[in-house]
């Protein structure tokens, strides 16, 4: 499933770039994937939290398997 996760995240991070973000993949096992995750105004909890939701929701749309994103 990492390999996945991993195309997965490739096809995301040009978004995420353009604005000033990225994303890295730390962990994945059991269905939840641990990922690192920046926005483009860094660390405001509110932007962190609905980058977090989209990301999960492209991963799981793409993935069955994913049941959970976590960012760390």
């Amino acid at each position: 499933m990492r390999e996945k996760v991993e195309k997965a995240i490739e096809k995301i991070r040009p978004f995420l770039q353009r604005d000033g973000g990225d994303i890295e993949l730390i962990d994945v096992a059991d269905g939840i994937v641990k990922v690192k995750l920046q926005g483009a105004c860094g660390s405001c909890p509110m932007s962190a939290m609905t980058l977090k939701m989209g990301v999960e929701k492209q991963l799981k749309d793409e993935i069955p398997e994913v049941k959970e994103v976590i960012s760390i």
